[in-house]
């Protein structure tokens, strides 16, 4: 996975521009510091005259226990940027007050800015911590800093903001099961969220991949369930949090006012927790924790009275750890194959008198039983469930809070049932795993498409309930960051960022104050701080249209390259292969090429910080002519080579005679060879390799894209995926091609890079003329040997 230097690097460069600005000449003017760049926008604003100074001798006033540690976190976090000494006292400049106000609520606040003094007023603490949190964006971006600034104006527009949240719950949710998050990288994601005013973070703790938190009654939860052995033969893990950890992270979210919601899944995606207790499952088969994304069919058995048991105890555990009034109960994607087969669990069913009905098997009220046992449970300790939408397939007790991810639909019959709901759908752009860019270029992600604006512009109350009066069922909303192809931290934070801060606005603001370009213009403010908190967040790439490629062949006298990105930023570009900076060409239009050349292109931001660099190569070419041969016959010729191979140079090293010589019609007979089970624990693994001729239809340069480990045409190297998650082919090429028959060679090699298996591949090649529009697959009428 080449591509994670070159977004580290693109992360080191943003800390280069941070240092660079540390050092800027007094009283120079950043653009992305002009304005008001409040971000989420508050509910009311207006701007009047002068600006406020912070300087070494400002203090921060502060009367109550609580309103003071407000005022010394930020004292604390302004000495870091400013090297200002700033006091906490009973009085000063920046004045901190409780003060009741019932049109602000809990979590709102007043902020009166002149060039005298701050005033932040506010019902609660944490209305004080979100007025201050408006102060800081005030203030230049580099406030941020964890070093010294020097030469600049620490100012804040005068401005006078009434301000109070859309929604109560703004969640972030994360998936350390997939792959780990440390707690240095909790933390991390803790402080910048609480400066978004996002308020919930909800920590998937359970997963068929992994059980990342300690329960002192049943250790092998973390010592078998906390590590699994991926296709590439390594051992991840074990990953888990101690529960002095979790107390850690609990606690210094709440400082921050972000209240932790813990996840165990109940009944499915708990194959971790069956690999170390296999008696948990109905057949109790030995089993281990699941190393690719998916539904696993094998759950914990409901017949069981000692499942009950196990999941009580592992409950009395958590909430002692959690002070979180909701605890998230799963509920979701648990097939209940086994249930039906099961003996203890129809007994289960026919003794609590579980009878289908036109909308439901007795196995999914069995499932409904599980849930509402588990709420009555957590109801002795003061606990409301939240689950996903898949509850709702039963009849949750009306304190459950729906948390709806298929869609809108769930929330929907949520509220019409008079449940509280969370939106969260994916298809509405809330699942931050899902593509934010051309997926050629971009990292791998499980797919779907999410851009910044999709995620701004989304309202979480349909207005089919606002009509008939039921939008006050909606909570609030809340981002989604699964993990399964989040390999890093850096990779989570790419995803996650800026997307994550379109959420805020979203749950915080109302709909009516909304303004993507306005919140376009005030991003740029934020991305700075994200800077200065090492946040490695996405820029869009430049991209080509009809998808992107990094290598472009012409025939004519001449070529043309045109670029766009996802948010109209200024792109620069070298042509004498040296790396372009901020100072490079401007790009205005299409570039030209009549020659052979490199072309070197970033996306800027105003603040000087460069995109990932994207390297092109033009080639101008003679179409490579076609070969005559006769006698042939629709196919091509198939030797299989049985066994484990991650690369080509294993196949070659393995020096073994093909154990199968076959022809095939068609490329997808390429990947499905053997047959193979969901979970991929029985496949027969094998290497394939095709043989035979390509019939091109007409003259042309044809753009090649294909999840294949190799592509030869003509005996020449096309297509390399070697090391690559074979997920959205990211290696595409172009070539100059005669009309007629090339000599074609594919490779494919049975395994799982990074979670994805080759064989869940169609075997496909994919070919764009450079005159068409899209892609079209390579039929069975185009191969022959």
């Amino acid at each position: 996975m080449n591509l994670k230097k070159n977004i580290i690097s693109s992360c080191t460069i943003g800390l280069l521009m941070l240092a660079i600005s540390c050092e800027s000449n007094p009283g120079t003017s950043k653009t992305y510091n002009e304005g008001i760049n409040i971000i989420p926008m508050p509910q009311s604003l207006t701007e009047q005259k002068g600006l406020f100074t912070l300087t070494d001798r400002t203090s921060i006033g502060a009367l109550t226990p609580e309103s003071r540690a407000v005022a010394r976190y930020f004292a604390d976090k302004m000495k870091l940027s400013t090297g200002y000494d700033i006091t906490v006292e009973d009085k000063g400049r920046i004045m901190l007050k409780i003060d009741a106000d019932a049109t602000i609520g809990n979590e709102g606040y007043r902020l009166d800015v002149t060039p005298d003094a701050v005033m932040v007023t506010a019902n609660t603490p944490q209305g004080l911590f979100y007025g201050m949190q408006s102060f800081m964006q005030l203030l230049p971006a580099e406030i941020e800093s964890k070093e010294k600034v020097k030469n600049i104006a620490w100012t804040a527009p005068s401005v006078t903001i009434t301000d109070t949240p859309r929604f109560g719950y703004r969640g972030i949710h994360v998936d350390p099961c997939r792959h780990f998050m440390t707690v240095a990288e909790m933390k991390k994601l803790i402080d910048v969220s609480a400066m978004f005013k996002i308020n919930r973070l909800h920590w998937h703790l359970t997963e068929d991949q992994g059980w990342r938190i300690e329960i002192k009654k049943y250790p092998k939860l973390t010592e078998i369930g906390g590590k699994r052995i991926e296709g590439e033969g390594t051992e991840y893990g074990p990953f888990f949090y101690t529960q002095d950890e979790v107390k850690d992270i609990v606690q210094y979210a709440e400082k921050r006012f972000i209240t932790i919601i813990p996840e165990l899944e109940i009944p499915g995606h708990e194959l971790a927790a069956i690999a170390a207790y296999p008696e948990l499952s109905c057949k109790g088969e030995p089993i281990t924790p699941r190393i690719i994304w998916g539904v696993e069919d094998i759950v914990m058995c409901p017949g069981k009275e000692s499942v009950f048991a196990f999941l009580e105890d592992v409950i009395d555990e958590m909430v002692a750890l959690f002070p979180s009034v909701y605890f998230h109960i799963g509920g979701d994607e648990c097939p209940k194959s086994s249930w039906e087969t099961c003996p203890l669990c129809q007994k289960r069913i026919k003794e609590e008198g579980l009878k289908a009905n036109a909308h439901h098997t007795a196995e999914d009220l069995l499932q409904t039983y599980v849930v509402t046992r588990i709420e009555k449970y957590l109801a002795q300790y003061g606990k409301k469930i939240i689950g996903w939408d898949e509850i709702l397939e039963g009849t949750p007790a009306p304190s459950a809070t729906i948390m709806s991810w298929r869609g809108e639909k769930g929330g929907i019959e949520a509220a019409l049932k008079g449940h509280d709901a969370i939106m969260t759908p994916g298809s509405n752009g809330l699942y931050l795993d899902f593509y934010q860019g051309d997926p050629k270029i971009e990292p791998v992600a499980i797919g779907g498409y999410s851009s910044l604006e999709k995620v701004y512009n989304y309202n979480p109350v349909p207005d089919t309930l606002t009509t008939i009066g039921k939008g006050h069922h909606i909570i609030g909303t809340q981002a989604n960051v699964w993990s399964e192809y989040l390999y890093t931290n850096d990779l989570r934070e790419y995803q996650t960022f800026p997307r994550c801060i379109a959420l805020s606005e979203t749950a915080w603001t109302q709909q009516a104050r909304k303004d993507y370009k306005d919140f376009e213009r005030r991003l740029n403010n934020a991305l700075v701080r994200l800077d200065a908190h090492d946040i490695n967040y996405h820029i869009p790439l430049p991209e080509q249209p009809g998808g992107s490629c990094d290598r472009v062949a012409f025939t004519d006298e001449s070529t043309t390259l045109e670029f766009t990105n996802t948010r109209s930023y200024d792109m620069v570009y070298t042509t004498d292969g040296t790396e372009p900076t901020a100072r490079s060409a401007r790009y205005e239009s299409p570039i030209s090429f009549s020659t052979n050349g490199t072309l070197k292109i970033a996306t800027l931001l105003p603040s000087g910080k460069l995109s990932r660099v994207r390297t092109i190569l033009i080639e101008k070419q003679t179409p490579m002519p076609a070969i005559r041969a006769e006698n042939l016959k629709q196919g091509l010729t198939v030797e299989m080579t049985y066994g484990y191979y991650l690369n080509i140079n294993e196949l070659n090293a393995s020096a073994k005679t093909p154990d199968v010589i076959k022809e095939i019609k068609q490329l997808n007979e390429l990947t499905s060879q053997e047959k193979y089970d969901e979970s991929m624990r029985s496949v027969k693994q094998y290497a394939a390799v095709g043989t035979g001729f390509l019939k091109i239809p007409a003259d042309g340069v044809y753009f090649l894209s294909s999840d294949l480990e190799e592509v030869w045409l003509d005996d020449k190297l096309l297509i390399n995926n070697s090391g690559e998650v074979k997920r959205h082919s990211r290696k595409d090429t172009s070539i100059a091609l005669a009309k007629g028959l090339h000599k074609l060679k594919t490779v494919f090699l049975g395994h799982i890079i990074g979670g994805w298996p080759s064989n869940w591949n169609d075997g496909s090649i994919k070919l764009r003329r450079s005159d068409e529009a899209e892609f079209k697959p390579v039929t069975g009428n185009m191969l022959w040997h």
